[in-house]
């Protein structure tokens, strides 16, 4: 089983993001210029095709993200071709063939980016043709299974509903099923100490189309910011103070990077929205680190039980680690997140007491533990 192990957080400093000229500027949040850390240029592939609705904003994503790279050292690959008469795709940027062939051709790219990918299976007809075939599906699962990375923007979600480990891919199984309309929104910011997330003040307001999905994808993500549903009108699928809406997670053995918001053309000259969008870019290819990259402590859990499973540790192990990460969750929802990073000293001195030196269960463990202690004594 192939576990995505991540590097401690670094410091976030290099070229600051170049933003291209904005035909409007909307007043949402004061922010600085998006530091980086990028060792090399890398090449990302941004995949823009739809069976079902089209979102008019694709375009205006895409050149975004085009620009973005211009300015802040990756190259863009475009897959969007015409997939009917009334859909047309961007066939001046199209790819001329699909380019998920297999996981080693797709290696090519640090990450792929899916902009509004909405393929008409929220009907959840298992004959409904899903955005991609089984064949291209087979690749892009290799591809995240050997380190690639995901970025998803706004009906990302509203895609492959047939395929359960899409769903697990974009967000704990979280799939778009409405929307109210658009307007003014509030989202708070859980966590700051992401790439995407750290340009913004503890509040972020802006206009856009606000998803509800089927289920809160929380306990199998980080979230970054959840939806404040009392300064809007959510419609008839509400879903509570629960309402996350960006999030981070390593899945398998990517990272994986989601924002709901995107759907207006206006998000793609909105300097703060391209912020968050270049940072979950950036991270989902690991150009840029930051805020313990997203581990979460059920993927903590999950991963000791796994090794326990396979008898790469011990029951005793498994147990003292388990108690010291027990402790340091229940101070972390308590909002004491100072305490939860000093117990997570004590969660990592089990570890080392108790898992071999050297083997690979160890620095796997070690690392985890200290990627949630980076979290924890970062958040305020």
């Amino acid at each position: 089983m192939k576990r995505y192990t991540s590097k401690a957080a670094l410091g976030i400093l290099g070229a600051a993001l170049v933003v291209p000229a904005l035909t409007t500027a909307p007043a949402q949040a004061e922010s600085a210029p998006v530091q980086t850390e990028v060792t090399e240029d890398y090449d990302v592939l941004v995949v823009g095709k739809t069976t079902g609705f089209r979102h008019s904003s694709i375009d205006e994503a895409t050149t975004a993200i085009i620009a973005l790279g211009d300015a802040n050292g990756f190259s863009v690959d475009v897959w969007d071709p015409p997939t009917s008469p009334r859909n047309q795709g961007q066939p001046d940027r199209t790819l001329p063939s699909t380019p998920f062939t297999s996981a080693s051709d797709l290696a090519k790219y640090e990450t792929i980016v899916f902009v509004s990918t909405v393929d008409g299976t929220n009907s959840l007809n298992p004959a409904t043709p899903t955005l991609l075939d089984e064949g291209e599906l087979e690749a892009f699962q290799g591809y995240i299974r050997s380190g690639g990375g995901f970025a998803g923007v706004h009906a990302a979600t509203d895609s492959m509903h047939t395929v359960p480990w899409y769903s697990e891919l974009t967000g704990g199984g979280a799939r778009f099923v409405s929307h109210p309309a658009q307007q003014t929104a509030v989202q708070v910011v859980e966590d700051g100490t992401h790439p995407s997330t750290e340009h913004l003040s503890g509040t972020w307001t802006r206009f856009d189309e606000w998803y509800n999905f089927n289920q809160s994808p929380r306990d199998a993500v980080r979230v970054l910011t959840n939806l404040d549903e009392t300064t809007y009108n959510p419609g008839g699928n509400a879903m509570g103070s629960d309402h996350p809406l960006s999030w981070c997670h390593n899945f398998e053995s990517a990272r994986s990077w989601y924002t709901g918001g995107g759907h207006t053309e206006a998000s793609y000259v909105d300097p703060v929205f391209l912020e968050h969008l270049l940072g979950g870019i950036a991270w989902s290819a690991g150009a840029v680190n930051g805020g313990g990259d997203c581990v979460t402590w059920n993927e903590v859990e999950t991963t000791t039980a796994d090794l326990l499973a396979e008898g790469a540790i011990s029951s005793k192990a498994a147990t003292q680690i388990g108690k010291q990460l027990d402790k340091a969750r229940a101070l972390a929802e308590a909002g004491s997140h100072d305490d939860a990073a000093e117990k997570l000293n004590a969660a990592a001195a089990q570890v080392r007491a108790h898992v071999n030196r050297g083997s690979d269960a160890h620095s796997l463990l070690l690392g985890k533990v200290q990627d949630l202690q980076v979290w924890q004594s970062e958040l305020k």
